[in-house]
């Protein structure tokens, strides 16, 4: 095909990944940089190609909410992750989880294949202006690229807090006061060798009482010191708040949002929590 147009794409993530298949799939040349593993980021552990560095859940995959519309109407476009991650699935409830590791490896084996995709692990300091570009290098963007963004953009800021998704080893658990459940229920079909569960997510319940001693040990913690210039006036992404931000915004937040107890029943008192941490 004479006189192909060349696009390159910036940033390895998930956006920058799609973006490159979607061109490469439409008859662009695509080079697709990553300047990992030469240069780190503070929050990713690979060279892998859409590494997760937050939470493993890509959200629900029912056809009844906007969620798992967007996963459908991505998986008929010709995505390249979302039959990866169906591939790497692991028990969710209704949501659409993966392995992160054996994701990220197959998600890069399948775009290192593509015949229009060539890979360069080369940090990308500058906007080129003679083709086009996608910038998909997310909140781990490197200095000099954000000072070249910003210059293009004439933005005074480019940054938001992020909260870190914590690690919670089984063997820490209590797992006589625990129990397994999914919300109302509700759990994708099984395939392979997953075993069928009560539910696919362990919930340890919360009286008032142990809810009131725990928001109020949250707000009176010990916090990070800050170590960027003005951290403090940063604002957060608000669709990945810090708990200790939510407790702050005041007593309930937390019971009526990530720690609500709806559809989570307990199957020893056959009461519903007043909270759950999931």
């Amino acid at each position: 095909m004479p006189n192909r147009p060349v696009v390159l794409v910036v940033g390895g993530g998930l956006a920058g990944v799609e973006s490159a298949w979607a061109a490469a799939n439409r008859g662009a040349q695509v080079l697709l940089y990553e300047m990992r593993p030469a240069r780190m980021t503070p929050a990713h552990r690979t060279g892998n190609l859409a590494e997760i560095v937050c939470s493993n859940s890509f959200k629900s995959a029912l056809l009844s909410n906007a969620s798992g519309l967007l996963k459908e109407e991505m998986r008929r476009l010709g995505s390249v992750l979302l039959p990866a991650a169906e591939e790497c699935a692991v028990p969710a409830g209704e949501a659409l989880a993966v392995d992160a590791q054996a994701f990220a490896e197959l998600v890069t084996e399948r775009v290192h294949g593509h015949p229009e995709i060539t890979v360069v692990r080369e940090e990308v300091t500058s906007i080129p202006d003679d083709r086009p570009v996608v910038i998909a290098t997310g909140p781990l963007t490197s200095d000099a690229l954000a000072a070249a963004i910003q210059e293009l953009t004439g933005a005074e800021a480019l940054s938001f807090y992020d909260a870190v998704a914590p690690t919670v080893t089984l063997e820490s658990l209590d797992m006589s006061r625990i129990y397994r459940a999914s919300r109302r229920g509700k759990t994708l079909p099984r395939t392979g060798d997953v075993p069928a569960e009560e539910g696919d997510y362990l919930n340890c319940p919360m009286t008032k009482d142990e809810y009131e001693r725990f928001y109020t040990a949250l707000i009176e913690a010990e916090q990070a010191t800050p170590h960027l210039p003005d951290e403090e006036k940063t604002p957060f992404f608000e669709a990945c708040v810090p708990v200790e931000e939510l407790a702050r915004r005041g007593p309930d937040t937390l019971r009526y949002g990530p720690m609500r107890p709806i559809g989570l029943r307990n199957p020893r008192t056959s009461q519903r929590p007043y909270a759950v941490v999931q």
